[in-house]
This record gives C-alpha cells, structure tokens and sequence, in this order.
C-alpha cells in the first residue's frame, strides 16, 4: 500500500515518519521523501491513528492525486538543491519532465494551481533557502555557491538574493536573526 505524506523534507523526517509506522508494527516496504510503502495494507481505523500521529509531528497525509504530485515536484526540487549540483544549463522543466513522464506545462499548471506560486517561482525560493544555509555555514565563497547552484555569475546570485530577502549576500551574513523558513513552508 502506498501513502502519500506531505512535508517530508529531509532524512530526519524519513526517520520520524519511519518510528510512527514502527510504532504501530506497521512492515515498511520502502521509504523516501513524500512516499510510504507499507508491507501489508491498513486497516481505516489503524490509518486514522497513524494520520493522527503524523500531524502531531507536522506531516499530512495526501490523498488527492494533483497534491500528491505536487508534493513529489517540491520532493524533486528539494533534492536536486541539497545536492549542490546544478550547473549553469540546468532547466528545471526538463529535469521535472524526465523524473515525472509528465508534459511540463501540465506540471506547472497543477503546481500553481495548488501552491499559488509559479514552479520557477519555488525553485528560486528554494535555492536562496541554500544559499542562506551555506552563507552561515560559512563552507563556500559566494563564488562557490553560485557555482553550485546553477547561477552563471555572483551578479546573479546576489541580484535574485536581494530581490527576495531585501539584502545583499553580504548584509545577510552581517544579521544578527537571519530568517530563514523551514523548506515545508513553502
């Protein structure tokens, strides 16, 4: 049986997710971000308990199709980001279209229409999401960053930096609260 989980962003909620089907004595099949393959089925009165327990922990099972492909694009984004690996050709429409085997405009309609926010649009808030954790990690230079993220030039990191957040590169490091958002507010 799959289940479909909204706000798993990272390896942390794959273990929390992971504990709760545990908890129950639930046999998981296989795990990832966004997605449950449970052993065996569920019974509706155990799934109601296990939805509980997973809202608790601020996951959502989703169980309307456009969300569910909404949330494995946002799984898809998040990921390739982590991965610090973009180069300066990257397009997001055809990586989205060849993970998914769906037609791209088909995609970013479902996503807009569901988040209120255009795909380029979370794809860029995304990125300046990682920029912000490798300026206070303090790991890379701004010229390293922007290698690893796809930009072609730290002109353009900073120029899409500062029409998001306000700030340079620079003057954000400088903050003292940084305001940064968790990847699943999005």
């Amino acid at each position: 049986m799959k289940i479909f989980i909204k706000n798993m962003v990272c390896g942390r909620c794959i273990s929390a997710v992971s504990s709760i089907f545990n908890d129950f004595g639930i046999g998981i099949q296989s795990i990832q971000l966004g997605e449950v393959e449970t052993e065996s089925d569920i019974s509706d009165h155990d799934m109601r308990f296990i939805e509980t327990e997973l809202e608790k922990t601020g996951f959502e099972r989703i169980k309307d199709s456009s969300h569910q492909l909404v949330e494995k694009i946002k799984n898809l984004i998040i990921t390739k980001i982590s991965e610090l690996d973009i180069d300066e050709d990257f397009l997001l429409s055809e990586f989205l279209a060849s993970k998914i085997h769906k037609d791209y405009s088909s995609l970013s309609k479902t996503f807009s229409q569901n988040e209120n926010i255009t795909l380029e649009q979370f794809f860029i808030l995304q990125k300046i999401e990682k920029v912000k954790e490798l300026l206070l990690y303090n790991e890379f230079t701004l010229t390293e960053i922007a290698g690893k993220l796809g930009y072609k030039s730290v002109q353009h990191l900073s120029s899409q930096f500062r029409n998001s957040t306000g700030f340079t590169p620079t003057e954000f490091k400088k903050l003292k609260v940084h305001n940064r958002k968790p990847l699943d507010s999005f």
